[in-house]
């Protein structure tokens, strides 16, 4: 057992993981509470699929470093989806459905071209242990903004989703919350993608508010144990896949699943 804690403490990969996982597992809880509460999971999965085509247009654009492309198309393809939503001109489920699908074809179509997407496959589930310090600072600077627009703005954006009108009625600008709200998601995303996994990190997302909302009273319980589910399932996620030898990100979902499906039959017990 004190292997199983210390072990991987002689690695300076494994640190630099385990330093991201706690950076990133908390934020993923708390954004996660939002976006199961204003019914998002299609928009989160809808970005991740978007930072392939980020990544093609920087490739296209002979960029050096493709997360700054990555992350501005990733912010711009957020408020596109949020102001068509607003229209009406067809169900929320089918707009996101349709640009999602239009842009994971643009990004597999441009990377694909010469047979070159081999390099770019680890995307797809991700590899948290090839986190460097640097990149380690950039999560942290995310987090740092994510906490302080959630103590200034929480109460007026949960207001815009629980009732517009109301909200609206109260000069709360609910328009600039929402798309404030969509750049920081799509920016977590982004700049999540690489360690996380395209085709995981709406899971880290859902899984541990979902879980926290079958077991809590308020919405501080909610937002403690999304936190709590969310960093637990990342450490022991972590731990886990370095002696077994299997991909992080996969492993850390497979936690957090069990743990809604605990707290699913808990909750449904007590009610």
């Amino acid at each position: 057992m004190i292997r199983f804690f210390t072990e991987w403490l002689q690695y300076d990969f494994m640190i630099n993981a385990f330093v991201a996982v706690l950076i990133i597992s908390p934020l993923f809880g708390i954004l996660g509470t939002m976006i199961v509460e204003r019914k998002m999971a299609f928009f989160s999965d809808a970005l991740g699929h978007s930072a392939l085509t980020g990544i093609a247009i920087g490739v296209l654009l002979g960029a050096a470093d493709t997360e700054i492309p990555m992350m501005l198309f990733a912010a711009a393809f957020a408020l596109l989806l949020n102001k068509l939503s607003s229209t009406g001109i067809a169900a929320n489920d089918t707009l996101i459905s349709v640009f999602s699908s239009c842009s994971i074809a643009a990004g597999l179509a441009i990377l694909s071209k010469g047979g070159n997407f081999s390099q770019y496959s680890s995307l797809l589930v991700g590899d948290i242990l090839s986190i460097s310090h640097a990149e380690i600072v950039y999560l942290a600077v995310i987090f740092a903004v994510t906490l302080i627009f959630w103590f200034f703005c929480f109460n007026s954006l949960h207001a815009a989703g629980f009732h517009r009108t109301l909200a609206k009625s109260r000069h709360i600008p609910v328009r600039l919350m929402e798309n404030l709200f969509a750049v920081l998601t799509a920016l977590t995303v982004t700049v999540s993608i690489k360690w996380v996994g395209i085709l995981i990190i709406n899971a880290l997302l859902i899984l541990p508010a979902a879980s926290g909302r079958n077991i809590s009273e308020n919405l501080r319980e909610y937002h403690l144990f999304s936190v709590i589910f969310s960093v637990f399932s990342g450490i022991f996620g972590l731990l886990v896949s370095y002696f077994t030898n299997v991909a992080t990100g996969p492993v850390i979902v497979i936690f957090a699943s069990m743990i809604y499906f605990a707290t699913y039959l808990y909750g449904s017990r007590i009610q």
